[in-house]
C-alpha cells in the first residue's frame, strides 16, 4: 500500500541547527573551535591560500614559449621506405595512402638522403632539398601539390 511506505530506516535525519544559540546544542562557536582565522566570519582565505607560503600558481614559471597558430606540422616520407616497398612508378596521394605508406591526414613531406635507384614520379606536399635532388638524379619527378 502506498500509504504504508516509509523511507529505509537512516536514510533520512534532520539536519544539525548550528549557531542558534546554547538550547540547540550549537551555540557559542557553533562547531568552529575556539578563536583563529577559521573561526571568524567570511573565513578571509582565497582560493589557493597557502598560510603565507607562496602560492604553487605564483612560483610557477611563467615565460613558457610559444606555439604558431598556423604551423604546419607534416607527415614524413622516407626514400628508403619508397625504395623498399614500391615498384618503379608514378604515384598520387591517394595511392601512397592505398599502399599503406600514409597513416594520417596530414600535409606529407618527402625526406631523406637514402639512395634511390628506381624512377619515381610522386605527388606530395612539400619535400626537402636533398630528397628532390636524389629523386631527380634517378631520373624521376617530384610535383608538389597544395
Amino acid at each position: 500500500m502506498l500509504h504504508l511506505l516509509r523511507p529505509a530506516t537512516g536514510s533520512r535525519f534532520t539536519r544539525k541547527r548550528v549557531a542558534r544559540g546554547n538550547a540547540g546544542k550549537g551555540g557559542t562557536t557553533a562547531g568552529r573551535g575556539t578563536k583563529g582565522q577559521q573561526s571568524r566570519t567570511g573565513k578571509g582565505r582565497s582560493f589557493g591560500f597557502e598560510g603565507g607560503q607562496t602560492p604553487l600558481l605564483r612560483r610557477q614559471p611563467k615565460l613558457g614559449g610559444f606555439k604558431r597558430p598556423r604551423r604546419v606540422t607534416y607527415e614524413p616520407l622516407a626514400l628508403a621506405v619508397l625504395e623498399k616497398r614500391l615498384e618503379a612508378g608514378s604515384y598520387t596521394l591517394a595511392d601512397l595512402q592505398g599502399k599503406r605508406l600514409i597513416g594520417t591526414n596530414r600535409p606529407i613531406k618527402l625526406l631523406g638522403n637514402s639512395p634511390v635507384t628506381k624512377k619515381f614520379t610522386l605527388e606530395v606536399h612539400a619535400t626537402s632539398k636533398g630528397a628532390r635532388k636524389v629523386i631527380e638524379s634517378a631520373g624521376g619527378k617530384v610535383t608538389i601539390v597544395k
